[in-house]
């Protein structure tokens, strides 16, 4: 059976700082039936260094940052509402403080970002917990990167035994079409690590989640928010709680597709289809004693349980007919 995908509905930022707006947004992927509700625990001073310079159409950074802080004494009441909601409250740690933090509130797993994947030193630290561990492989993070990694948690932990899953991701927000390069996940699956592979997705829309899924991502990691005109740079990019609903449908659907077929038929096929099938089919009136040819006989639909199957017209020809066959019948075992 095809193994259920963990599906993250990426909260983030996208509480502007409204104790109310966090608690929507956990109603939100409660309703669309998400596996876990992550937001972000950073602080500007240990994030960004001071006065850094604007990069990538973002302005004043340690303010902007500062701005969309996450209210740590938030976190254990965000937890102990998605405990009552029965969904997983998650939360990407940003320094080692956030790291105890969570562990103390008693959460599942610990995810790192993708800008944080490439340092040792929040990998490392995090890995300590024993917690599950959702690494995004994103920017500057190659294959030879992904080993790496591998080797900073097994300095903490033996990476055999361990619960380790790579995000592949893409680190622009958005992230254009061209840029999500889905076939690479399956290069980290191809180092044959004892990890899960999955996708953080960064597009407009809901189309990658369920493609990444179709091509064996285990984990999906999507940004949403209750509406992209509330003010915030998260807010643009992220999908609306009705898009949410509906990749979770669609995922939920291509886990459906993905299994093996058993035998030759299915149970939908079993039950009546199966008649759609060709069978050996005279073609014109055959006597007792004709030899069957390929001018009195051909193939074509239905097929019953005594009928000559079409596979075996080929073999039909030089018998001979046992009784009379009127033009136009399917031929039965029993009739050569």
């Amino acid at each position: 059976m095809t193994k259920k995908t963990f599906i993250i509905a990426e909260a983030g930022a996208n509480h502007n700082r409204d104790f109310d707006i966090a608690k929507k947004l956990i109603d939100s992927a409660v309703d669309a039936k998400c596996d876990a509700v992550k937001f972000q625990t950073y602080s500007s001073e240990t994030l960004y260094v001071k006065n850094t310079p604007d990069f990538a159409g973002y302005k004043n950074i340690n303010k902007l940052i500062k701005d969309i802080e996450l209210p740590r004494h938030w976190q254990k009441d965000l937890k102990l509402y998605c405990d009552d909601e029965g969904i997983e409250f998650m939360s990407t740690p940003f320094d080692e403080k956030a790291v105890d933090e969570l562990y103390e509130i008693g959460v599942k797993r610990l995810k790192i970002a993708g800008f944080e994947a490439t340092d040792p030193r929040i990998v490392k630290y995090a890995a300590l917990t024993q917690l599950p561990l959702i690494i995004t492989a994103g920017i500057g993070v190659d294959t030879k990167m992904v080993q790496r990694i591998c080797t900073w948690v097994s300095d903490s932990r033996s990476i055999d035994s361990c619960d380790l899953t790579f995000l592949h991701g893409n680190n622009a927000y958005p992230t254009p079409f061209e840029d999500i390069n889905l076939s690479t996940m399956s290069k980290i699956r191809d180092l044959k690590l004892p990890v899960d592979v999955g996708i953080s997705d960064h597009t407009r829309g809901i189309l990658v989640p369920p493609v990444a899924v179709a091509l064996g991502a285990t984990v999906v990691e999507k940004h949403f928010t209750l509406s992209r005109k509330m003010d915030g740079p998260d807010h643009p990019f992220a999908i609306e709680p009705d898009e949410l609903n509906l990749m979770v449908e669609h995922i939920r659907e291509i886990e459906k597709t993905l299994g093996v077929k058993d035998g030759v038929y299915t149970k939908s096929e079993s039950e009546g289809f199966i008649k759609a099938r060709r069978s050996v089919v005279s073609s014109c009136e055959i006597k007792k004693g004709d030899i069957l040819t390929a001018s009195n006989i051909t193939t074509k639909r239905p097929f019953f349980e005594d009928n000559i199957p079409a596979v075996d017209y080929y073999n039909m020809i030089g018998k001979v007919a046992k009784k009379d066959i009127s033009p136009d019948s399917p031929l039965n075992h029993g009739d050569v």
